[in-house]
């Protein structure tokens, strides 16, 4: 992100681009209630905007020019998004419209705003802090409803108020630490290194080994998982997938070989977004474009969260069946019998012996019977039978967190250990600021500006 003075008025389009009713154009800063009355002619004369009240009027550019019918609201200083004062104009929703409309108030003197400018400008007034300002954005790019409930969680400060929570509490152990130090030769005790150490495994440790278990969780409910389908050719991937999607997606034929490359599709099962990846079957090709399905199909693999090992029962099971699966059963699996219509009970208990460790699905994809079996079968096996439910988790630190919150949890271990370890108060005193140093960082204290920056530039032009 760009050095620009931090006293500059700023403006954009503030709604995604295409044909809408409404597009709105939103200006920060000193020079907001400047632009209006040079830009906006309201239908009802008048020489004062009150605060927080909409105005129907006219945008008209430098030469008096109509560019537009609008409603205009001016927000006055400090209750507004970024604690300055704010206009917004509230156009047509044609990107020409609103284009004519920004470059006329860029003109007048302010500039485009950065991505995330103004929830920087927010975090920067301490509006909000650094966890929250990270939850607009994913509120912004959630993609399921619980990811959304996450997002709206983090939002309202409930992540904010965890982690002060235990700041909190390292700042009262460094209080009495600091106090020891000043007073070494005292002949009350003030530092119970028993206590602190019940205390700090109790209320803190415990704590930040939630958050990171809950960042786990709240990856798979923001980001979903990579599920690939591999078998031999003829398994019936495609005709899995169809059935999966519940749409035919997928060329499927009697003729092995119909995938040649790779098909993804999205689908959400219980609020978890899974990326479903089909593949071409894996054997021995002179055909060189079917090798090149084949190499794609084996590095999709590879970086798979979770595969599909799709079986033809009605085939049996075979060695080119036992070779594939030695080469993918090291990943979390689960296996799928196809075509289980045509096998006996006798058969199928026979095919299920060839996989004493996996889980094994009997369904038939072509006539839909064992999908949703299959698909309450992946749930669980995502969520190892936790359930990860946003309306049941407090918050779910991201990635940026989860990392911060390892050194935390590392520098409270070091806490502990020298507690344990008679260790002198000073010595133990660096980990406790160490880990508050740690806490700083995620809510926006002591986060240095090259983070900063990289978060706010995940944000679109306009918030």
């Amino acid at each position: 992100m760009a050095v620009h003075p931090a006293t500059d008025t700023i403006a954009s389009i503030a709604t995604a681009p295409g044909v809408a009713g409404i597009g709105i154009i939103r200006i920060s800063g000193s020079e907001s209630l400047s632009l209006l009355k040079t830009c906006f002619v309201p239908r009802v004369p008048r020489d004062q905007f009150v605060s927080h009240k909409l105005y129907y009027g006219t945008i008209v550019n430098q030469q008096g020019q109509a560019l537009d019918e609008a409603l205009a609201v001016y927000m006055q200083a400090p209750h507004t998004y970024t604690r300055e004062d704010v206009v917004e104009l509230h156009c047509h929703g044609s990107y020409v419209v609103l284009q004519s409309v920004l470059q006329t108030l860029l003109v007048q003197g302010c500039r485009p705003a950065e991505p995330g400018e103004f929830t920087k400008r927010a975090f920067l007034a301490g509006r909000i802090d650094l966890t929250r300002a990270e939850a607009v954005i994913d509120l912004l790019q959630a993609q399921t409803e619980g990811a959304a409930r996450l997002a709206v969680n983090q939002l309202q400060g409930q992540l904010y108020t965890r982690l002060e929570h235990i700041r909190q509490q390292l700042i009262g152990f460094l209080a009495l630490l600091e106090v020891a130090i000043d007073f070494p030769d005292d002949d009350v005790e003030i530092f119970d290194s028993t206590e602190v150490s019940f205390q700090l495994r109790e209320q803190v440790i415990s704590s930040l080994e939630e958050l990171l278990a809950w960042s786990e969780q709240g990856k798979v409910v923001r980001e979903g998982i990579k599920v690939v389908l591999a078998g031999l050719p003829n398994a019936g991937k495609s005709s899995l997938l169809n059935a999966l999607l519940q749409e035919e997606r997928a060329l499927v034929a009697p003729v092995p070989g119909t995938t040649r490359d790779t098909i993804e599709e999205r689908i959400v099962v219980r609020g978890i977004p899974i990326h479903l990846v089909d593949t071409a079957g894996i054997r021995k090709y002179e055909d060189p474009i079917e090798a090149l399905g084949v190499e794609r199909a084996r590095q999709k693999l590879e970086v798979a969260d979770l595969v599909l090992f799709v079986v033809d029962g009605s085939a049996g099971m075979t060695q080119r069946d036992r070779d594939l699966y030695q080469s993918v059963c090291h990943k979390s699996h689960l296996v799928v019998i196809n075509k289980s219509d045509l096998m006996t009970t006798r058969q199928l208990e026979d095919l299920f012996s060839s996989f004493p460790e996996a889980l094994c699905i009997p369904i038939s994809a072509k006539h839909g019977h064992g999908i949703d079996r299959l698909l309450e079968a992946l749930f669980q096996t995502i969520v190892g039978g936790r359930g990860p439910r946003a309306d049941q988790m407090t918050c779910a630190p991201n990635t940026r967190h989860r990392a911060v919150l390892l050194h935390t949890l590392e520098a409270c271990q070091r806490f502990e250990q020298a507690l344990i370890a008679g260790a002198p108060v000073d010595l133990v005193a660096v980990e406790i600021q160490s880990a508050l140093d740690c806490l700083g960082d995620i809510i926006g204290l002591t986060t240095p500006d090259e983070v900063l920056d990289t978060v706010f530039s995940r944000f679109c032009i306009g918030k």
